[in-house]
């Protein structure tokens, strides 16, 4: 099998004119040179905001490097990464759901888990995120593993690396939150979505950050200790690398925001999305079944439903750091 071929979307972040990613990486229209290594693209492109705009770009970069987020710790294999992934239902879905001929693009990607997975259908799935070391450990396991339909890339999410309206599907969860201006963001990257493509949005949810809150709180008053309330921390199932690094990664972060199902739907309605799915559901008292078909349409409710189903995460988003996920398709 080949290694997938997305050539012909790479632009120069600086410049946007096409940028061959042969090396040594030279754009000739603005004569920037670009690192690669070891097999990664090196396009990251500092931030180059006006107005005094404050910018966690740094500190966020330097902690992930240091921290890389996921830790793969006992995922050695493809049939370990599997069984990983699969163990909940989001991720089953996502394979069993997006087509196989599907050019997908993961934003903020980390260690490049969920990237690599989705590459071992047969569709051409790009990882990209801003810490180098988080990459490296994507692309190991890649090329351990010979997963030529997965492609990694550094690159900036404010200073995309891609033609617009190249990818079927962006994902981007997890990663907004990290980030000094979250809509500037989302309007950076649903740009990178074709006409009737989908992106989904992964954020902290104002409720459902709660109990999180609360446990940092109590930690940074006792010097990290009981750390017994956090039940990702006593699973047995979790080794030390991996628990330390959910740790780190809920409750020493330098920065992050929270975020409600109604302020995604405004992003979603300005920028020419329709609302497609959300887990949990925006509607109360609706859960995620086993025949949960993610890119189907569903209500999007009014703001009472979105209120209840947000106080439902306060107890939901005990387990998982008070994720929330909005799917949206872009309008033709």
């Amino acid at each position: 099998m080949k290694d997938i071929n997305i050539t012909s979307l790479i632009v120069c972040p600086s410049c946007k004119k096409m940028l061959s990613i042969v090396p040594p990486i030279i754009c000739t229209n603005c004569e920037i040179e670009y690192p690669n290594d070891h097999n990664i693209p090196m396009l990251f492109l500092e931030n180059n905001w006006k107005n005094n705009k404050i910018d966690v770009t740094t500190d966020v970069k330097q902690f992930y490097e240091k921290m890389p987020f996921p830790d793969y710790d006992d995922i050695d294999s493809i049939s370990s990464l599997v069984e990983k992934s699969e163990k909940g239902f989001y991720a089953k879905f996502l394979n069993e759901q997006i087509p196989f001929n599907a050019k997908v693009l993961e934003v903020g990607c980390g260690t490049g888990q969920l990237t690599n997975y989705l590459s071992l259908a047969s569709r051409e799935v790009v990882g990209t995120d801003m810490c180098l070391n988080s990459l490296r450990l994507a692309e190991n396991f890649r090329k351990i593993n010979n997963l030529n339909n997965a492609k990694i890339f550094q690159m900036n999410l404010f200073n995309p690396v891609f033609l617009e309206k190249s990818f079927d599907l962006v994902i981007c969860q997890g990663v907004l939150h990290h980030t000094s201006d979250p809509y500037g963001g989302f309007k950076s990257i649903q740009n990178l979505v074709r006409p009737g493509g989908f992106i989904i949005i992964g954020l902290y949810n104002w409720y459902g950050r709660l109990i999180t809150d609360f446990r940092r709180f109590i930690f940074n008053l006792t010097n990290d200790k009981y750390k017994f309330l956090d039940p990702r921390l006593k699973n047995d199932d979790r080794g030390e690398r991996k628990r330390n690094s959910w740790f780190n990664d809920q409750y020493k972060h330098p920065h992050e925001s929270k975020h409600t199902i109604s302020e995604v739907l405004k992003w979603f309605d300005n920028n020419n999305f329709d609302f497609v799915n959300a887990i949990p559901k925006v509607k109360p008292f609706t859960p995620i079944t086993i025949n949960e078909k993610l890119f189907k349409k569903s209500s999007k409710g009014h703001i009472l439903h979105h209120l209840l189903s947000q106080i439902g995460t306060i107890k939901s988003g005990y387990n998982e750091g008070g994720l929330f996920l909005m799917i949206g398709k872009k309008n033709v």
